[in-house]
């Protein structure tokens, strides 16, 4: 796919460990943060998700297992994972098909951009240090 200039557009690539489920997304990223919360805590079996936005289209392969959750706010994401190894990828928020939240480990891309937001922080343990430069939300702007 190529961008409006004609420039190609850059394919990024995430996957679960095993490779069944993978999400292709297209363009650069919306943005990259780190959650806190505790429900991002027990659903990654980490300290934090680390997420990046990415704008539609996106492409998936494989079968998910999906998994919907209500945030403080009241809006509702589905979060998709693999049925075989489990591992999370991606998730969407219910009634908006214009953006996707991507796993940042399933790029296994250890020059994938810094985060520049974390919410939460009022849950964040306190051994956890962030750049300096990353904006801080005690929870979830709104």
């Amino acid at each position: 796919m190529k961008s409006l200039m004609g420039v190609p557009m850059v394919t990024k690539t995430a996957s679960c460990f095993c490779g069944q489920l993978r999400i292709e997304v297209q363009g650069e990223t919306l943005g990259v943060g780190v959650c806190h919360c505790l429900a991002c805590q027990r659903r990654t079996g980490s300290v934090f998700a680390t997420l990046a936005g990415f704008a539609a289209p996106f492409a998936v392969h494989g079968t998910a297992t999906e998994f919907v959750r209500t945030g403080d706010e009241g809006s509702s994401y589905r979060f998709r994972f693999c049925p075989v190894c489990g591992s999370t990828v991606f998730h969407t928020e219910e009634g908006n098909d214009k953006y996707v939240m991507v796993a940042v480990g399933a790029f296994a891309d250890p020059d994938f951009p810094a985060p520049q937001d974390s919410v939460y922080e009022c849950r964040r343990h306190k051994w956890v240090q962030l750049p300096e430069d990353v904006v801080r939300f005690d929870k979830n702007p709104t």
